[in-house]
């Protein structure tokens, strides 16, 4: 159960990292990230930020699998602790997306977020 929770953790991170990437290479998705507050393009200061969300959502990842077990047994020791910071983001996606005032936003990321909260809850209450 742990390894398929991380699989679908990281499935759903390469996908938000794929998303953060393309807004930062100009898609005109912005309605659906950052509030809506800059509908179609982001202008350069929203591209940046999104490279910076796209790297720290691998570091997530990182840290779900290696608490999983599934690759990086050198970082076991570190993810069993940073694995709740992992759940924590996750639960504030939650709630920001969820907070958002962009529909669009709302519909897309919040389930997305919920996926992420579970799977991320599921890893880290395994076994070591």
């Amino acid at each position: 159960m742990t390894e398929v929770a991380a699989l679908v953790f990281c499935v759903a991170i390469a996908g938000i990292v794929a998303f953060q990437v393309a807004l930062a290479l100009g898609a005109p998705w912005g309605e659906y990230a950052m509030g809506g507050a800059s509908p179609g393009r982001f202008p350069a200061p929203l591209r940046v930020l999104a490279v910076v969300q796209a790297v720290i959502l691998v570091g997530l990842a990182v840290v779900v699998v290696a608490r999983a077990g599934l690759a990086l047994p050198e970082l076991a020791g570190a993810a069993a602790t940073l694995i709740w910071a992992v759940v924590v983001v996750s639960a504030l996606a939650v709630l920001l997306n969820a907070a958002s005032r962009s529909a669009g936003e709302r519909r897309i990321w919040v389930p997305v977020a919920l996926v992420l909260l579970g799977s991320s809850l599921v890893v880290a209450l395994s076994a070591p």
